[in-house]
């Protein structure tokens, strides 16, 4: 079985993740570090979750004028999570709009992932790239950042393995 979501891992950490996925111990490793899932369940309460981390880190950035899960949202799309910027002339003048748009297969997540995912979508209003300054921010935003990141992708694993770790 090809680890599509670790490709980028070197290839003893892959062994290890596949030694524990041939093992049956992946969920019972992710259940022991995330026992449960968020309660950030509706729209409202994303938006209301997404505006704290914004305001604690990122008060000088643009606005956001829509926040919310999107279903259309894949990860066969390559994206957990999108970060839209839309510019329309409005008579003489350039308005643009920022939206962050969630997959709700983060509405039965530990809080962990969804907080890493929406720390990389915020960190999009500053960073369009993914470069240095970009992980910086991240980090700045969410110190693990990076492990939580290979958690997560240890999540989508398990999740495209055997369904989701929550019933």
């Amino acid at each position: 079985m090809s680890l599509k979501y670790l490709s980028a891992y070197a290839p003893e950490l892959q062994n290890q993740v596949q030694e524990m996925i041939d093992q049956k111990r992946l969920a019972q490793f992710l259940l022991t570090k995330y026992p449960n899932p968020h309660d950030v369940v509706n729209d409202r309460c994303l938006r209301d979750y997404v505006m704290t981390l914004k305001n604690q880190y990122l008060k000088k950035s643009a606005p956001l004028s829509k926040i919310g899960y999107d279903s259309k949202i894949h990860v066969i799309n390559n994206a957990l999570g999108l970060h839209s910027y839309v510019s329309r002339v409005q008579g003489a003048k350039l308005k643009s709009k920022n939206e962050i748009r969630i997959s709700t297969l983060f509405k039965k997540a530990p809080e962990a992932f969804l907080s890493m995912i929406v720390v990389h979508e915020l960190a999009h209003l500053k960073e369009k790239e993914h470069n240095k300054a970009f992980y910086q921010l991240c980090q700045y935003m969410l110190p693990d950042y990076h492990q939580l990141e290979f958690e997560m992708r240890l999540y989508l694993t398990h999740v495209e393995l055997d369904g989701t770790l929550y019933s």
